[in-house]
């Protein structure tokens, strides 16, 4: 074999060296840049993009709660569970089974899917309908919701009592038929 042959051979191998480091270099930033992206990412937009599935909600002194997520928005959810209507705010959910592997950015969200807490809440109370007020110490009030505060929601209960929820304190409403 001749110089220039070998010398070719080691530019090919040099070049071949380079590209390999140059693609591992590139590998490592894009996984480093898929971890920094999926920080952003947020519980409701996972479940945004599981609306219409059955998922599975672990709340407190609740356990377990099975059904179809059909709203969400980006602090509570709606589900369909065992014939009742269930709103969850998120920040009660210690965990979800069974949601998608995807998520839904908010700037594809539609503006009803942007409505608040309290935007679900002045539908249950203009409902008039009876419902159940789980807490976050595991009680419960049988109760129609009346109005709805800006960090509260006021509820009546069968005695003709006045119940005041702080947002903070809510673990779910439960729809009841009457």
């Amino acid at each position: 074999m001749s110089w220039e042959h070998e010398l070719f051979a080691l530019l090919d191998d040099l070049e071949g060296q380079a590209a390999a480091a140059w693609e591992a270099d590139r590998e490592a930033e894009l996984a480093d840049r898929a971890r920094t992206e999926y920080g952003a990412v947020t519980l409701a937009s996972r479940l945004m993009a599981s609306r219409g599935h059955d998922v599975a909600l672990v709340l407190p002194h609740l356990g377990r709660l099975e059904g179809r997520l059909s709203r969400v928005a980006e602090d509570w959810c709606l589900l369909g569970a065992a014939g009742q209507d269930w709103i969850v705010p998120l920040r009660a959910v210690t965990a979800v089974q069974g949601a998608s592997g995807r998520s839904v950015p908010e700037v594809a969200w539609s503006p009803v899917d942007r409505l608040g807490l309290r935007a679900a809440l002045r539908r249950v109370a203009d409902a008039g309908e009876r419902c159940v007020v789980h807490l976050v110490d595991g009680t419960r009030h049988e109760a129609h919701v009346e109005r709805v505060g800006a960090d509260f929601v006021e509820c009546r209960d069968p005695a003709g009592r006045a119940v005041l929820v702080p947002y903070a304190g809510l673990v779910a409403v439960q729809s009841r038929e009457d």
